[in-house]
């Protein structure tokens, strides 16, 4: 079973109670199309006064902290220590070990991917669509974890294994780096390539130790009521993905 109202989803993962994790859906803001509804995303278009009033209403709705600081994402491999007093231009991770710091990232395709280690008191959230999980920005987030058997993983929504059609180049470029990739791929009639992004994160997950990794149950393409999808719209809006600590 995953907890969720229209306006978000909570994990189920067997995260410690000190851990709040959280993903938007795109129910339940006031933005018009094509970013309707809760459009959290602001850097694509929407008018701000609207972005703000969803990012309110969405703080509201789970309780967040105002400590967020959202990132400048741009499929690399950087990791965000916060708090930050001078955010970095970019970043596509962020971690925390400071009660109530949000750390924040915006996806729609994209997989959000949620790590906390067992003792509650460290947590993170990267953005891998395929470029930066290629290049390894999975790896760099579980370098902020002493100890990847401790650490535990959520995927959260992201467009699915039987949507996610790519060419030669994207294959390739896994098994160059893993050659178990392969298995992560499927051909189609079209001489391209399905993708599984879940089956491929999590084969880069393990491979570096980590044992307990839960969700990936979501096609943010194929879902059009609950998810916003770049790949399928264009013109669209973002969901967030946040996790904190909580003094339990």
């Amino acid at each position: 079973m995953v907890s969720h109202s229209d306006s978000f989803i909570c994990p189920n993962w067997p995260a410690p109670p000190s851990v709040r994790a959280y993903v938007s859906t795109r129910l339940g803001g006031v933005s018009e199309h094509p970013f309707n509804e809760l459009n959290l995303g602001a850097h694509v278009g929407d008018d701000m006064n609207h972005v703000a009033e969803n990012r309110r209403l969405f703080a509201n709705a789970i309780g967040m902290p105002q400590s967020v600081q959202w990132l400048n994402q741009i499929h690399g491999t950087d990791v965000v220590c916060l708090p930050c007093r001078d955010l970095p231009d970019s970043g596509d991770a962020a971690v925390s070990e400071q009660l109530n710091q949000v750390c924040a990232v915006l996806t729609a395709d994209c997989l959000p991917v949620f790590f906390c280690d067992k003792a509650g008191t460290k947590v993170a959230v990267a953005h891998a669509g395929w470029r930066g999980l290629c290049a390894g920005i999975l790896e760099a987030t579980l370098e902020q974890f002493d100890e990847p058997e401790n650490v535990l993983v959520w995927l959260g929504p992201a467009i699915g294994p039987d949507a996610f059609e790519v060419g030669d180049d994207v294959r390739e470029a896994f098994i160059a780096e893993q050659q178990e990739a392969q298995l992560a791929f499927v051909a189609t009639e079209k001489g391209k390539w399905l993708g599984n992004l879940y089956l491929l994160a999590r084969q880069r997950l393990i491979a570096k130790g980590v044992v307990e990794i839960s969700g990936g149950q979501y096609c943010t393409l194929t879902d059009k009521d609950r998810f916003y999808s770049y790949r399928r719209d264009g013109k669209t809006g973002r969901m967030a993905s946040v996790i904190w600590l909580e003094n339990k």
